[in-house]
């Protein structure tokens, strides 16, 4: 047994030959005060197992009920290279041992739903990818350029031809797990979706009782593993014409309260996004295009804001699927310049409708290098980035005690603009506002007084003149995102400092701390 990995009981008994998804197989674990209690599942062929997960170190008892009955003592060794489950902590991320981890995802929604050689193909080249969370689906997928049948299936069927959730297909679940666990081996966590609306098999048509019976055999089986996040679905609002919002609630709750390890949890959108203020939920993860409205969302929520889907890079006949690499770069760029994260996708036309983001196999574009560059980067930062308070269209849109206070992080020659702007503000309507303001977005984060980014976007400033604390030196450093350079342009700098820029677009400005 070792802290944070997966830890395997595996019994012989009594093969079974009915209902085999909800057996009576309960395992106790103790280590001094505490105390989980996980339960079991048939593996097929008369073979039963209890999975647990060890978050501390030491002497854990177990003792094993139910179909079999056993117990024993195990030492459990810390391990240098395993950090845990990763955590949503404020509005970031990080493993149990407090490493911060800053998700770069991508998307390949039916990776485990093609024959074994595409399957290889697509973990090779995940090998090489920046990527270290990937966005997958447990059901089989049924949309334009996705009409493979897949080789198994998650269910025995009945006789009458529909699916029996009470007989899990051992074959379909050994191999969806040796590729989940291929993927955590690359240190990249898997985003499993639950449900999805693209379908022609039926999965997102069954009861919610078989719902509920698929959910349970899936937390037996899956919730030891150290590397997986819950995603109830994939656009569950499309996904509700046999489930109900109560169903979804209902969903919700019951994964929640049967993962005794409390993976991440979330629930991505279409269009109307999930109530992301609901205490089961970990994390927002959003399909937008709205990205300037992502400081309100974290203010909101007080949680890590993921865009799970912001388009695709790609040439296919659809808005979603068709912009270039650079603007995906852009998207990326605003996401994290704005204190949140991003998910990549790719859908190039192809002849044997193999696309990355549905299927995997290689990637043609330009944006991965490009990501890869930015990762780079956020990972060299002290901490964690939060959106900037004290820019002037932050501050304009206080009101009040608020905007008087905020006024204070403001040069005084700037002071009466500032309140001519908010109280015009305010007297538009929220949607008029929205759009208006969202034109005028500044992509600014920073990393408490130790890291400032500014992403500049389309603007092609030559000259900023930035506010930093007067007591601390810093660097400044220009970046090329596309080019991916960087250039030290200013150093001991400190309190108000004007700089020069080269007056193009796709730059970014990263101040940090040296004194």
């Amino acid at each position: 047994m070792k802290r944070y990995e997966l830890f395997e009981l595996a019994f012989p008994g009594e093969a079974l030959t009915g209902n085999w998804a909800q057996i009576n197989l309960t395992a106790e674990f103790t280590c001094g005060d505490t105390v989980k209690t996980v339960k079991g599942f048939y593996d097929g062929e008369g073979r039963y197992i209890v999975r647990f997960l060890p978050e501390t170190a030491g002497e854990w008892h177990w003792k094993v009920t139910g179909a079999v009955n056993a117990e024993e003592t195990e030492i459990c060794e810390a391990t240098e290279n395993a950090h845990g489950l990763v955590k949503a902590v404020d509005t970031h991320f990080e493993y149990e041992d407090g490493t911060l981890f800053i998700p770069f995802g991508t998307t390949v929604y039916a990776l485990a739903h093609q024959d074994d050689a595409l399957v290889e193909q697509t973990l090779e080249s995940l090998k090489t990818a920046p990527f270290n969370k990937v966005r997958m689906c447990v059901f089989p997928k049924h949309y334009d350029y996705n009409h493979n049948e897949p080789p198994c299936y998650a269910f025995e069927k009945n006789a009458d031809g529909g699916w029996d959730v009470n007989r899990p297909c051992i074959a379909f679940w050994h191999r969806f797990e040796k590729i989940l666990k291929r993927i955590a081996e690359m240190d990249i966590q898997i985003d499993l979706i639950l449900f999805h609306p693209y379908d022609r098999w039926g999965f997102s048509e069954l009861a919610q009782r078989d719902n509920l019976i698929y959910l349970d055999y899936l937390l037996r089986r899956l919730s030891a593993f150290p590397n997986i996040w819950w995603s109830l679905a994939n656009e569950y609002d499309l996904n509700m014409t046999h489930k109900s919002l109560a169903d979804w609630e209902e969903i919700e709750e019951f994964v929640a309260a049967n993962d005794p390890f409390h993976h991440l949890l979330s629930n991505h959108n279409c269009m109307c996004f999930w109530d992301h203020t609901r205490k089961n939920i970990t994390h927002a993860s959003l399909q937008t295009k709205g990205l300037s409205e992502i400081p309100r969302w974290i203010r909101e929520y007080k949680k890590p804001v993921v865009i799970d889907e912001c388009c695709y890079e790609g040439n296919l006949p659809h808005f979603w699927g068709s912009i270039s690499g650079q603007e995906m770069v852009r998207r990326f760029w605003r996401c994290y310049a704005s204190g949140a994260y991003c998910t990549h996708g790719e859908t190039f036309l192809s002849d044997d409708e193999i696309l990355w983001w549905a299927r995997g196999g290689k990637l043609k574009g330009e944006s991965p290098e490009r990501i890869a560059f930015l990762r780079q980067i956020m990972e060299s930062l002290p901490g964690p980035l939060t959106p900037r308070e004290d820019n002037i269209w932050s501050v304009v849109l206080k009101e009040g005690e608020e905007l008087d206070q905020a006024l204070t992080s403001v040069p005084a020659e700037m002071r009466g603009f500032c309140k001519l702007f908010s109280a015009s503000i305010h007297r538009m309507s929220v949607q008029d506002r929205t759009a208006h303001l969202g034109g005028e977005h500044a992509w600014e984060a920073r990393c408490g007084e130790e890291a400032y980014l500014t992403y500049f976007d389309l603007q092609c400033y030559g000259e900023q003149t930035v506010r930093l604390p007067a007591d601390k030196l810093y660097k400044a450093e220009l970046i090329d995102v596309w080019n991916m350079t960087r250039e030290v342009i200013a150093q001991n700098i400190s309190g108000e400092t004007k700089l020069t820029l080269p007056g193009r677009d796709n730059l970014a400005l990263l101040i940090t701390r040296i004194q």
